[in-house]
């Protein structure tokens, strides 16, 4: 009697250990699915331009389009590092998204006129927060050779249309700051409303700035997203530099808020 007992102890200890080890198993193969089966997101059309996911084959453009606006750029982004234009950064960058897709926490898009698919610039969703939230932080930014020509305003249309019909959030906010009077006009146009100002807000090219804080809701009139025919008729802006989307932005983006 004693005998089995043990034998019964014990072979009911060995199917919990096998049980526990199938269900460590499973638990990194599911690890293992959902690093290599993130769904990706078809290209969002606004008006000219698509919203792409950025990808390896995006580097050579994304590097000299960079470059050549980095004096238009600068004054508005955190410092860029040592090796910012190297495909290595780029690597890091495509990872750094590619993670906060796989979490749920952000959306990365680069920007690429529709006729041509010239790259212009980038725009991001951070800082995707769910529960009784459900809000988001909008960063973009457009290169030089392109300003002035409305593709901002097309860009954001796109990503706001993303944000509250594709990911149901429902508010969308934006930190800018107060002598970026060109962003400021796109983010106006785009619906969004002045809510403050926060006090040296975020470092930005080494020093604390002040920012302009905006927000649009979902239910808050639709200017442009869902209408590019509006879109088309916003006409010629003055040159687009960064905006900032918040903390959550600029650590997500790294040096293109």
């Amino acid at each position: 009697m004693t005998v089995k007992t043990c034998t019964t102890s014990w072979s009911n200890r060995r199917q919990q250990v096998e049980r526990r080890g199938a269900a460590t198993r499973l638990g990194a193969m599911g690890w293992t699915l959902n690093r290599l089966f993130v769904r990706s997101v078809p290209p969002l059309r606004s008006g000219r331009v698509l919203l792409v996911e950025p990808a390896r084959r995006h580097f050579e453009a994304w590097s000299l389009l960079r470059e050549t606006s980095r004096r238009h750029l600068e004054p508005f982004e955190p410092a860029w590092a040592p090796d910012e234009l190297s495909r290595a950064a780029f690597r890091r960058r495509l990872k750094r998204y590619r993670a906060d897709r796989r979490r749920g926490t952000g959306a990365a898009f680069f920007v690429v006129r529709a006729a041509d698919e010239a790259l212009l610039g980038g725009v991001t969703l951070t800082g995707i927060r769910r529960g009784v939230t459900q809000s988001a932080s909008v960063g973009y930014w457009i290169g030089l050779p392109f300003v002035r020509r409305g593709y901002a305003s097309e860009a954001l249309a796109g990503v706001l249309r993303y944000a509250f019909d594709d990911l149901g959030l429902n508010r969308i906010e934006a930190a800018c700051m107060p002598s970026n009077h060109a962003s400021i006009g796109v983010l106006e146009r785009g619906g969004f409303r002045r809510e403050g100002l926060a006090r040296g807000y975020l470092m930005i090219n080494r020093v604390f700035e002040d920012h302009l804080l905006f927000a649009r809701l979902r239910q808050d009139a639709r200017l442009a997203v869902g209408d590019d025919r509006r879109i088309s008729r916003l006409g010629a802006e003055t040159p687009i530099r960064p905006v900032g989307a918040g903390p959550p932005a600029a650590a997500a983006e790294g040096h293109a808020a």
